[in-house]
């Protein structure tokens, strides 16, 4: 029950309750992206009472999402594949994917990435803390 809870969470919190200006500004601005961490971690108190995991839960996710973290995941993993495959950030900033691939496999890759991130984080703040 608690790995459904915990996915549950985070798709009520990162999908249901994140408005358009949350979305739009979170990386431009702090404001959205603490208002956006908040209003995410409330579905996470259906899952835990420990106020150390929310705290985890909630600072991970506003700095995960306002500075796009993904994206840096997504480039420095690409340093396990062949030389071929090495780009520098110049041209892999938006997405963490080199700017040839397809623009809308790209952010969708970038987004399962960032998803994967929040919920491995979460599940270890829920379980251990």
């Amino acid at each position: 029950m608690t790995a459904l809870g915990i996915l549950l969470a985070h798709l009520v919190g990162d999908y249901v309750l994140q408005s358009d200006w949350m979305a739009n500004e979170k990386t431009k601005r702090w404001l959205p992206a603490w208002a956006h961490a908040v209003t995410y971690g409330l579905p996470y108190l259906l899952v835990t009472q420990s106020p150390l995991a929310l705290a985890v839960i909630v600072v991970t996710h506003a700095v995960i999402d306002h500075y796009r973290l993904a994206r840096h995941v997504v480039w420095a993993k690409n340093f396990l594949a062949p030389r071929s495959y090495w780009h520098p950030w110049s041209e892999c900033a938006a997405t963490g994917y080199h700017q040839d691939r397809p623009a809308w496999l790209a952010v969708w890759l970038m987004i399962i990435a960032d998803n994967t991130i929040h919920l491995a984080i979460n599940t270890a703040a829920v379980v251990w803390l």
